[in-house]
């Protein structure tokens, strides 16, 4: 009785843990449905109540005017070149710097990590005003440089990258510099191939960070031509009269679906690149 009594509360336990996870998963996955729901709605239907999940009359009007009534294909061609850019650029300087904390003896090395570890307490609110009066007399002001320079030497990026590198032998980089190679070679030319599956899962975290990010884009960009998606979809809510709110569901499906294509895209390498990452501390 004892052992029946036992296998019944696992498996109630069970019950009520894949209860929890699955309305766990709902809550997080319903806003979604109802964006991409929404986005093919007629205004009317959207605030019909009681609520459909399922268009009655699906219609793509809501994209059609959104490019039509508005440069939100050149707001997501901002972001996708400032989000490209941004990634790349930190991943390499990320790298470089990681190369050198890993693989490199040197006085004061430790106490300079920690110095950069110590950087990403500081709060990020914190340096908005610092940077924009520093853009602003360099004339940056309403320029994508404003928003690709400040991410490229990510601390979290330099610990990340560093950690992963740890995993190259040492003895492979002196078979290299016997070869005749240089170190900035070797870092191209063996470090960089053998963090691949690292510089991936950083590559997908930079550029979700770059195209989310909302906060600074809306603090330098003025001009309309040059602002990114997120912001020209808070552009939209602000208007005088009323708020488009099918034009607003469309925008955040064009701003959503390209993340999760992405993720779809490389998720094997990067979990790969989480997971290898995590095997030396």
């Amino acid at each position: 009785m004892n052992l029946k009594e036992g296998k019944k509360k696992r498996y109630f336990k069970k019950i009520l843990l894949y209860l929890f996870l699955i309305l766990l998963v709902a809550a997080m996955v319903f806003p979604l449905l109802w964006m991409f729901s929404a986005a093919f709605k007629f205004k009317s239907e959207i605030f019909h109540f009681p609520p459909t999940l399922i268009p009655k009359n699906p219609t793509v009007s809501n994209f059609l005017s959104l490019f039509e009534r508005f440069p939100f294909g050149r707001n997501l061609l901002n972001s996708a070149f400032v989000a490209s850019s941004a990634a790349a650029l930190s991943l390499f300087f990320c790298s470089l710097a990681a190369f050198s904390f890993a693989k490199y003896r040197f006085s004061g090395r430790d106490f300079l990590f920690l110095f950069l570890l110590g950087t990403m307490l500081i709060p990020y609110h914190v340096t908005l005003i610092p940077l924009f009066i520093f853009y602003r007399r360099i004339q940056w002001i309403d320029k994508f440089w404003g928003l690709i320079f400040p991410g490229m030497a990510n601390a979290f990026g330099i610990f990340f990258m560093r950690q992963y590198m740890f995993l190259i032998p040492d003895e492979l980089l002196d078979s290299a510099r016997i070869d005749g190679c240089s170190d900035f070679r070797i870092f191209l030319q063996i470090i960089l191939p053998m963090c691949r599956p690292a510089l991936t899962a950083l590559g997908v975290i930079f550029f979700m960070a770059s195209w989310n990010n909302f906060l600074w884009p809306l603090i330098i960009l003025k001009s309309d031509k040059m602002l990114t998606a997120v912001v020209a979809i808070r552009r939209l809510q602000s208007g005088p009269l009323w708020t488009p709110y099918g034009l607003i569901f469309a925008g955040s499906v064009l701003v959503v679906a390209p993340l999760i294509i992405l993720f779809l895209a490389v998720q094997k390498e990067f979990i790969a690149g989480i997971t290898s990452g995590a095997i030396k501390g």
